[in-house]
């Protein structure tokens, strides 16, 4: 069974998850186009961190980023390779949005690359009722980003 709980993105196999995840976005896109968080990083106060494990296995991990009192960014959505096509990138979007209604933002907007290495991510939110929109928070306008948004019900 896969639990999704809070956890700490410096422990040791999380890290690891993480880099390969910075790797491979300073490998398919320009560096000024990276918009992908580090382990400390992601240890900021306005950040809320997951992984997805199964017996203790780590599986994924995703975050939501507070940036105002209704909007929310998902940063850091990132699965390991065992872990692909079982269905934990859905677990932890779902997740995610969850928790992002639970704690009362109205908005929650993500930012994702235009290469075709990021197709699946940019399907993945649009079966969830991700549209594009227009640049949010600190992003400017760049060929090499797609933004897209869904609205969210607080609970």
């Amino acid at each position: 069974m896969i639990r999704i709980a809070t956890d700490d993105p410096a422990r040791p196999d999380v890290h690891q998850l993480l880099s390969e995840h910075l790797a491979d976005m300073f490998a398919t896109s320009p560096a000024e186009s990276v918009h992908a968080l580090d382990h400390s990083a992601l240890k900021h106060e306005s950040i809320t961190f997951w992984t997805a494990r199964e017996d203790g296995v780590l599986l994924g991990c995703g975050a939501l980023k507070a940036l105002s009192s209704g909007h929310a960014e998902i940063k850091s959505m990132r699965t390991t390779s065992i872990a692909r096509g079982r269905g934990v990138a859905t677990q932890m979007l779902e997740h995610i949005v969850d928790e992002a209604a639970r704690m009362g933002y109205e908005r929650v907007s993500l930012e994702t690359g235009t290469e075709d290495y990021f197709a699946p991510a940019r399907r993945l939110y649009a079966r969830h009722g991700f549209t594009e929109c227009p640049p949010f928070g600190d992003y400017s306008l760049d060929p090499n980003s797609v933004f897209m948004e869904l609205a969210v019900s607080p609970k």
